[in-house]
């Protein structure tokens, strides 16, 4: 499992038609603020304030083409204009099980990134992929270690 601490939140909310809305820095919009969307943002001020990862190089709910199906992933990280790391989110209350791990292998299949998370704020799962094989990590490496 990952050990992650998510920084202390410093988000900007605002209240539209009844509905709370967070700041999102990365589509530069203000988004519904839901529980998975919650986890999302937590997620990304982990990459970009605890790990050193770019803003620009973070994309957040695109869409891609699975045979027949048009999804989104949450967010992926790229290095060199290739998707390097994918994250699925889920709500808090959803457990992290053989059912997400399907559905991030799916995207994958299209994405091919080398590093793979899962988290719901609470646990979080990451794999490194090389050759085929995965490995189980324990933390995700900072950005300097990439460049």
């Amino acid at each position: 499992m990952l050990h992650i601490q998510f920084p202390e939140p410093d988000f900007r909310f605002q209240g539209e038609r009844g509905q709370e809305m967070i700041w999102d820095s990365i589509r530069r919009k203000w988004v519904r603020l839901t529980p998975e969307e919650w986890v999302r943002q937590n997620f990304v001020r982990y990459l970009t304030g605890g790990k050193g990862y770019p803003p620009s190089l973070i994309a957040i709910e695109k869409q891609i083409r699975l045979g027949e199906l048009n999804k989104r992933y949450d967010i992926a990280v790229y290095h060199n204009t290739h998707p390097w790391l994918v994250i699925e989110c889920k709500e808090p209350d959803v457990p992290i099980n053989q059912k997400v791990l399907e559905q991030i292998l799916r995207y994958n299949s299209r994405l091919t990134a080398a590093y793979l998370v899962l988290t719901n704020g609470h646990q979080h799962f990451g794999w490194q992929i090389c050759e085929g094989r995965f490995k189980l990590l324990d933390a995700l490496p900072d950005w300097p270690e990439l460049v």
